[in-house]
């Protein structure tokens, strides 16, 4: 039987997108509102907040985050090459921006270790090109955005006129006018990708390259902090090969590491995870997170301010952190011109890590959230704070479970986090002055314990799905030993080519039937199969396209052990052969028979099949090349006495082929050529003679 389409209605595009335009186009006070209230979602739902059944939860989420926010920040201050007042500046101003635009509820956003890195590698790339000492432990620079105003001399002053700063800078000024730009330069594009709706460009990191990337970042991250733990004082390295460069160097000064600094950062990571460890186990009895981080930074700088650590043991400190905020300041153009390449990859990454964040948490709390909001979200969170002396952001998933955890409903919640930023960064901040470096080191190497625990599900990872992980092992690999941004890129190259050599080399199969029944399966992999006489089935698990058509043909000659190109070729020579024995008035042919007896010599023993039915149940489309295939085997096997039936096509691919004419041009041999399941065809091939 042969179904019948439904006509499509033919639809004018010129009209549907001049409409589309004008739509767009056209402004009148209710457009206008509900353009704003999507713009800014906080219109909607600040309104409606059940402050009775809200506020405790956010308030108590929005301290917990806060309390880890401060030590972080600081923290992180050393991944990005920067101050950490630039760090607080960034937490405060992120979480501000996201309760205005983000349309995720539970997502916190502010600083985070990847973008932190991916900024700090900027950041030294561009000072050890403009000359300057890569080395933490340099003279302060001052000059033009300096935070200090005392008597030191700027050693360090680079005059950045060429760079589009007309007046001398210092490396701090210098290394946050870098980050300010690359910053800039990430929120435009992602603000543009929300214009243009390019949010599936996230839809190319798959969960292995997102994972192998995160996890081979970690181990850049670990590695740049290992000279802190034990306060050696090597370059920072930079450019390809980094992580392996920096433990060379690690090695050849292990002599000259600090004891104090070594003993601080045995008893904090001691502390630090067993602390962590106690909370996961008990997680479910706590009513929130122990503040670990807090409590040993507190005590730390007490004991280093009153042990006078800096002064005997020479054991590196944060240094002043002054209070307050700089005077707003336009990025420099020039510079974003220098890292517009670099902002790419940070643009990216951000905003995939802030969406599927968000789509977590959505899916978890039963709510939908507008990815392309999150977009513009996150660009205005780059965007904004770049005239604010602050850095890339992201949302960040550690800090995220524990809002989630500590009973946060709103994002509320992130304008009490800001405010107890704002507290550290109006009086609190100079009480860290004598922080050790080496505490800091030890909170970040702890924060990437999920990361770094990745390693143990690899071989889970390989009994789910060989390719998956051998996608999360290159792209963890050239992350931490190329770099991050090639690592990203090769990670993304690579399940491309995987989904691609999936296609071009996919499974193919010689099908049986199940015993009394009308269904066929794979021969090789099901046992009590039964073949059909006379009759083969062929089944290619792929799309039909240009880049497998030589593989479809070879893997369906060598299962049906006939190629009907040679068979052809032999034919004809057999006839050839015929005919000239027939010229010189031989009346056998070159096998001894007679002449009547040439036809059945003809048929080629080997041939055991006088139909075959193709399965295009997993054929999804047809390029031009696969209908050409297509159109070549039913020729080729015509030629032998052989019918071709194709069985279980989709639509699509039945539109293929008639446009291609496949079916002839008036389709009037389509009910003999195309059946909608194998068993018809296969009954049809019984009944032909």
């Amino acid at each position: 039987f042969l179904m019948e389409r439904k006509t499509r209605a033919k639809i004018n595009r010129k009209e549907v997108m001049l409409a589309k335009l004008r739509k767009s186009c056209s402004c009148t006070p209710k457009k206008l509102k509900n353009f704003v209230m999507d713009f800014f979602p906080v219109l909607r739902w600040l309104p409606k907040y059940h402050c009775k059944e809200y506020i405790w939860g956010d308030v108590m989420s929005g301290l917990v985050i806060g309390i880890i926010l401060v030590p972080q920040a600081i923290a992180y201050s050393l991944l990005a090459g920067l101050k950490p007042i630039y760090s607080l500046y960034t937490s405060f101003f992120a979480n501000i921006i996201y309760f205005l635009m983000g349309t995720s509820r539970h997502v916190s956003v502010g600083i985070f270790s990847l973008i932190s890195l991916m900024v700090g590698q900027v950041v030294d790339r561009e000072l050890l090109l403009a000359g300057f000492d890569l080395n933490d432990d340099a003279p302060p620079a001052l000059g033009d955005g300096s935070l200090q105003n005392d008597s030191q001399t700027n050693t360090t002053a680079f005059n950045l006129t060429i760079a589009g700063m007309n007046a001398e800078c210092g490396k701090e000024c210098y290394a946050i006018g870098i980050a300010t730009a690359l910053t800039f330069v990430a929120g435009v594009y992602q603000v543009l990708m929300g214009i243009f709706r390019l949010g599936f460009v996230s839809m190319y990191l798959s969960e292995s390259v997102l994972d192998g990337f995160a996890t081979g970042a970690s181990l850049t991250i670990l590695t740049a902090q290992v000279k802190y733990l034990i306060g050696i004082k090597i370059p920072r390295s930079q450019g390809h090969g980094m992580l392996v460069i920096t433990w060379i160097n690690i090695f050849r000064n292990i002599s000259q590491a600090n004891l104090c600094d070594v003993i601080t950062s045995a008893i904090c990571i001691v502390v630090l995870v067993t602390a962590k460890e106690l909370g996961d186990r008990y997680k479910h009895k706590l009513k929130f997170p122990l503040p670990t981080e807090l409590v040993v930074i507190v005590v730390a700088t007490l004991v280093s301010h009153y042990g006078k650590l800096n002064e005997v043991y020479a054991s590196s400190v944060s240094g002043a952190i002054p209070t307050g905020f700089i005077p707003p300041k336009v990025p420099h153009f020039n510079l974003m011109l220098r890292v517009a390449v670099d902002a790419l990859p940070l643009a990216i990454v951000s905003f995939v890590f802030t969406v599927s964040l968000s789509e977590m948490c959505a899916k978890k709390y039963a709510y939908t959230i507008r990815a392309n909001q999150e977009m513009f979200a996150v660009g205005f969170c780059n965007i904004i704070p770049s005239f604010f002396h602050s850095f890339a952001t992201s949302a960040a998933l550690a800090k995220t479970l524990v809002k989630t955890s500590t009973g946060c409903q709103t994002q509320v919640s992130g304008v009490i986090s800001a405010m107890v930023v704002l507290l550290v960064l109006l009086f609190l901040a100079p009480l860290f002055y004598s922080l050790q470096k080496c505490v800091l080191a030890c909170i970040i190497i702890v924060s990437l314990r999920g990361a770094l625990r990745k390693f143990r599900d690899v071989p889970a990872r390989y009994h789910v799905n060989k390719v998956d992980t051998l996608v999360w092992v290159v792209t963890m690999s050239a992350s931490a030993l190329i770099s991050t941004e090639i690592g990203l890129l090769v990670g993304i190259v690579f399940s491309m080519l995987c989904i691609i050599a999936r296609t071009q080399r996919p499974r193919t199969a010689l099908l049986g039937q199940i015993q009394n029944t009308s269904f066929y399966e794979d021969d090789l992999e099901y046992e009590n199969l039964s073949s059909v006489p006379k009759v083969k089935i062929f089944r290619f698990e792929a799309p039909l396209y240009y880049a497998n058509r030589n593989y479809f043909l070879k893997s369906l000659y060598r299962l049906t052990n006939l190629d009907p190109n040679l068979e052809a070729a032999r034919r004809k020579k057999y006839e050839k052969k015929e005919k000239q024995h027939l010229k010189k008035g031989d009346h056998t042919t070159a096998n001894g028979l007679g002449v009547g007896e040439t036809t059945l010599q003809l048929v080629p023993k080997q041939i055991d099949f006088q139909a075959l039915v193709v399965d295009c149940s997993s054929i999804s489309f047809l390029d031009t090349t696969g209908v050409n295939t297509l159109k070549e085997i039913l020729k080729d096997y015509k030629d032998l006495n052989i019918s071709v039936l194709l069985a279980c096509c989709n639509p699509s691919v039945i539109d293929s082929l008639k446009r291609g004419g496949y079916f002839g041009k008036d389709f009037g041999s389509i009910q003999e050529m195309l059946f909608y399941s194998i068993h018809n065809a296969v009954q049809f091939a019984k009944d032909q003679k």
